[in-house]
């Protein structure tokens, strides 16, 4: 963890239906003092929505050689490459090499993020995915973020509806071909 980073944790209540996973998670996480709010909640969420066994959040932006979101079989071998924003080509390329599937999570424009990657080479492109919220989502929920959190998460047919300290918002889930 790094220094002045600030630790938020969260009593996630998660229900996403199109997947067919339903559990009760406690997460603390540790955000980093150049890290934005809008960032921190696209890992949550990045993490809430591919929620399965063997997934962590590594050390976000300080993290160099790692994505912000991982999934690793019980053998220690990646099998999700999760990013979160932005990240480049090269990173890209790399985690799909590394990981059976990787995808992003954005909280920025993303028409603006696709174009960053338009005639770079990327493995498997074809099959990464780049999700974004509704405008203004991420930072509605920034406002009602607090050091301690209670959240409901519930996903059903591509609509997101997320209770965070007890300001109901909601979102569709828009998915984006990167090729």
């Amino acid at each position: 963890m790094a220094i002045g980073a600030m630790i938020h944790t969260f009593d996630v209540q998660l229900a996403d239906v199109d997947r067919g996973v339903y559990d009760e998670l406690t997460l603390r996480l540790a955000r980093h003092p150049s890290e934005t709010d809008a960032y921190m909640l696209t890992r949550l969420l990045a993490y809430c929505l591919e929620f399965e066994e063997g997934i962590a959040f590594t050390e976000g932006v300080a993290a160099t050689d790692e994505p912000a979101v991982l999934v690793r079989d019980l053998t220690g071998r990646v099998t999700a490459w999760i990013e979160v924003g932005a990240p480049d080509a090269t990173r890209l390329h790399y985690g799909s090499k590394l990981a059976d599937r990787t995808t992003i999570y954005t909280y920025r424009e993303p028409t603006k993020v696709l174009a960053q990657w338009a005639g770079k080479t990327i493995h498997d492109a074809d099959a990464i995915v780049l999700h974004s919220f509704d405008p203004g989502f991420l930072d509605d929920a920034a406002a009602a973020l607090a050091r301690r959190n209670t959240m409901t998460l519930s996903r059903t047919e591509g609509q997101l509806y997320l209770e965070l300290n007890g300001t109901p918002l909601s979102s569709a889930v828009h998915d984006f071909p990167i090729q």
